[in-house]
């Protein structure tokens, strides 16, 4: 089964437009299970931070309790310790977390619209690529 570690830009516009790749490629996770995420402590923390900017939650219908929805999420993935860590990887250091949870949690892809993720293209074997992308992998 694909495992693969979503930025926080995934999980963010997946709340933000549901409709869009991002949150097409949460709904297939959640509804079909049609792939594995995995999650480290300091992304979940980067996701909760996110969630909670006023940017970010005047976009998101008031019914909806990010929260819970996102807490689900973690539930339901696979959340590794959080122990291993890169250095360098990325021109952002703040984005070698997403690489360093890949490589401790086995995945073979991330998935970020970040450009300086992207820019990295891959890493010990894990593919970093596009919501857009990836979305196409799993409907193979």
């Amino acid at each position: 089964m694909l495992r693969a570690v979503l930025d926080a830009n995934v999980y963010i516009s997946a709340a933000i437009r549901p409709k869009g790749p991002p949150g097409q490629i949460v709904e297939h996770f959640l509804r079909e299970a049609s792939f594995e995420i995995v999650i480290s402590p300091a992304i979940v923390d980067e996701v909760l931070r996110a969630l909670r900017y006023p940017g970010v939650r005047k976009h998101i219908r008031a019914e909806v309790e990010l929260d819970a929805w996102f807490t689900g999420i973690v539930l339901l993935a696979d959340l590794v310790a959080g122990d291993y860590v890169l250095r360098g990887i990325s021109e952002d250091s703040d984005d070698d977390k997403y690489l360093a949870a890949a490589v401790e949690g086995r995945a073979t892809y991330v998935v970020s619209g970040d450009p300086h993720l992207l820019d990295v293209g891959e890493h010990a074997g894990i593919r970093i690529i596009k919501p857009r992308k990836f979305l196409e992998t799993l409907r193979r």
